[in-house]
């Protein structure tokens, strides 16, 4: 039998496909990522199942849909009742490592803006009831990334199996406001260290002035950044005398928002510099517009979660900001890298690299993600190399899904997946005919009387997206029309096309559709 490969596993937060060298960006500096691609092979047209962070991460881990798994969006914890593809790894013999950001669970401890209220006259039902299924994810195992209850390392508040991962050292949040076993660290390192973050504690500007962003006191080697690779780094040196095979999931809460690069990353990038988007400034649809007029009027807070619109200074600053945060990522990564090459483990190890999501970074005049399904935030990069059976800078042109990252990794493990997974080996099977993307929005965002529930196909040459409960829906011809800017939905020409998508969206649903529990018995 073959020696088991390890596993490096690296995922970043919010980072679109374009935003690296080896996606085509002439700007951002990203040779460590760019080398990893240049060994192995890209796909470029890599898809999530859901645009948003737990969601996906929860469809990543487990190969199915979150319409399998439940995890619908933000604030629904994965159940463990959901098997993971780590937790098949670690049943194997390897050793299982997390290292920064997880956000399998919710880590605000704010309570649902949405919480069940029964109908008027009706008699609520007892809490245990509520709810379709009665394991509601609401026990205090699914409150162990909650910020606000983090006095210990998570590690010493598990059994050594945190959704299959035997350990764990995270950074929840995002940018200077990182936190988990992160801060914990940084207050041990600097006692002030509560008066270095966010954007009252902030250093001068040097002119950049845009939503979110401030440069952080953080100096650069106390910022999480820096610490998960230093972490990681550690982690693998025990691994050089270990006969197991490892997985180490290395993750990243950058580049999300706020946006905050330390130190040398934060002027790295001029914005006067940064081109914008082909399509800035010319989106149409209903809450494009809704967004327009809130930022003109100054009704937009655009300080939270929701996207909003931005003057074109405001989105070259934040571009600018954007790619510092990514070549602080990238310059991390060689650092790994190197320890691993070292360590001698480099040429048994299978390189992974992914996101959650992207963001819209100026298209159509937006940023953050959420709502409309662009390419800028379902299209992500996914980089695979195999020392073992090099590819050379290959690029494949099938279409991919985050649910294909756990059967790509099993099958190359030589491990068989579990009943229900819904993902391919990315490696050895055709691509579909079209992949699935799902969102199912939990509160109110600008330009929408109601929360979304959007259903989006996306096949070789077009993108349709379909919602729930609205009057209007998207459709683009990718092949001719790739900054998605000519809705053709409500278009007579194109109608026989709209109805092949929307048959193909069914067939490919039909697919998706549940396959566990195995029957115990036969009828």
């Amino acid at each position: 039998m073959s020696k088991r490969p390890n596993f490096l596993f690296i995922i970043t937060d919010q980072h679109r496909a374009d935003h690296l060298g080896c996606g085509g960006n002439k700007i951002v500096k990203t040779p460590s990522i760019d080398g990893i691609a240049a060994k192995g092979t890209r796909w470029d047209r890599f898809y999530v199942a859901n645009p948003i962070c737990m969601p996906n991460r929860a469809s990543i881990m487990t190969g199915r849909m979150c319409s399998a798994h439940g995890a619908r969006h933000n604030g629904i914890p994965l159940s463990k009742e959901h098997t993971t593809f780590v937790e098949l790894l670690k049943d194997a013999g390897y050793r299982t490592g997390l290292i920064g950001k997880s956000h399998l669970q919710s880590f605000t401890g704010l309570p649902a803006t949405n919480a069940f209220k029964p109908a008027e006259g009706l008699t609520a039902p007892s809490p245990h009831l509520r709810d379709a299924k009665k394991n509601n994810r609401h026990t205090p195992e699914y409150d162990l990334e909650d910020i606000t209850r983090w006095d210990r390392p998570l590690q010493d508040r598990t059994d050594g199996d945190f959704y299959g991962f035997e350990h764990v050292e995270i950074a929840a949040d995002h940018a200077d406001r990182a936190s988990g076993d992160y801060l914990l660290w940084a207050r041990k390192q600097r006692a002030d260290f509560n008066d270095l973050v966010g954007p009252e504690n902030a250093l001068s500007h040097n002119g950049i002035n845009a939503p979110q962003a401030w440069r952080t006191a953080v100096p650069e080697e106390l910022y999480s950044t820096n610490w998960i690779a230093d972490r990681s780094a550690d982690w693998l040196s025990k691994r050089a005398n270990d006969d197991a095979p490892f997985f180490l999931q290395m993750s990243f809460p950058d580049p999300h928002h706020p946006f905050t690069p330390p130190g040398k990353y934060w002027d790295m990038y001029d914005p006067d510099k940064i081109e914008l988007p082909p399509s800035f400034g010319k989106g149409k649809l209903p809450p494009i517009k809704a967004m327009q007029k809130a930022m003109e009027n100054g009704s937009d807070p655009r300080d939270n979660q929701s996207p909003f619109t931005v003057t074109e200074d405001e989105a070259r600053a934040i571009i600018a900001l954007t790619y510092g945060m990514i070549t602080m990522i990238d310059d991390a990564i060689g650092r790994v890298l190197k320890q691993l090459g070292d360590l001698g483990l480099a040429e048994d190890t299978v390189v992974i690299f992914t996101t959650d999501h992207g963001d819209y970074m100026g298209d159509h005049g937006l940023m953050l993600k959420l709502l409309l399904h662009y390419q800028g935030i379902v299209r992500v990069p996914f980089i695979w190399h195999d020392p073992m059976s090099p590819t050379n800078g290959q690029i494949d042109l099938g279409l991919g899904s985050s649910i294909d990252i756990a059967p790509t990794i099993l099958a190359r493990a030589g491990i068989q997946p579990y009943n229900g997974i819904q993902g391919r080996d990315l490696n050895d099977s055709k691509p579909p005919e079209a992949v699935i993307v799902e969102e199912d929005s939990q509160r109110l965002m600008t330009g929408f009387d109601r929360p979304q529930r959007v259903r989006t196909i996306i096949t070789e040459n077009h993108r349709m997206s379909l919602r729930e409960g609205e009057d209007w829906h998207e459709l683009y011809d990718l092949s001719k029309d790739p900054g998605e800017l000519e809705n053709l939905y409500d278009r007579p020409e194109v109608g026989h096309t709209r109805h092949k998508l929307t048959e193909t969206m069914l067939r490919r649903m039909i697919f998706l559709q549940d396959r566990s529990p195995l029957p115990a018995y036969r009828a």
